[in-house]
């Protein structure tokens, strides 16, 4: 009688493992390259005017302050992204080969990813509430596609993983809320909403002692 349910027991979990689709390999070198590439285009989005020519230092550096919102963008949108990536890097017990619906997750991610220098351009030129939606949906789509790619890993290996990074990616979507929010009646101080990001590994520590 306990063989037969060791049988069954065995045939359901074949049931239920997921049919592998592509190397995880293949994925993580897609994903370092295109994290790379994103980052490079960051810092490119930061430039002066065509035809500014300054006459002294005073001009070069008052025309650089005016840049003061994109290098805010800039700062907030890489550290973001090298977060986002030790996340992908330190991930490690998964499968070599991973599901179709891992894949598509990881996938979706990336495409996030890549939205983010236009993003960080948006709101780094255009002082205006749409821009800072944009950022913010942006924002929002990458800790959605990461928590997807996270929870699709647990079923496909079976196993809990915590802690996960739920916590901090809450912490970026609340915070991306906000900027968004505060954006209808005080756009200059909107993007500041996500320093509250730098209170996130505190909010992890008291969350997982619980």
């Amino acid at each position: 009688m306990l063989r037969g349910r060791a049988t069954r027991g065995a045939s359901l979990s074949k049931s239920i493992k997921t049919e592998a689709f592509i190397p995880r390999s293949r994925l993580e070198a897609l994903t370092d390259g295109v994290f790379a590439f994103a980052m490079t285009l960051l810092v490119v989005n930061i430039e002066l005017p065509e035809g500014f020519e300054p006459k002294s230092n005073q001009e070069f550096l008052a025309r650089l302050a005016g840049l003061s919102d994109t290098f805010i963008a800039y700062l907030i949108t890489f550290f973001v992204l090298v977060s986002f990536w030790f996340g992908r890097a330190r991930e490690t017990g998964e499968p070599e080969m991973a599901s179709a619906a891992y894949a598509w997750a990881v996938l979706l991610h990336l495409l996030s990813v890549t939205f983010l220098p236009f993003s960080m351009l948006a709101v780094g030129r255009y002082d205006v509430p749409a821009s800072i939606w944009i950022y913010g949906a942006n924002m929002i789509l990458l800790s959605l596609s990461a928590i997807a790619i996270s929870r699709i890993a647990e079923r496909d290996s079976g196993r809990s993983r915590v802690p996960s990074g739920i916590v901090e990616l809450g912490v970026l979507i609340v915070s991306a809320v906000l900027s968004m929010a505060t954006s209808l009646f005080a756009p200059d101080y909107a993007m500041l909403l996500y320093l509250l990001n730098l209170a996130s590994p505190l909010v992890a520590r008291a969350v997982y002692r619980r």
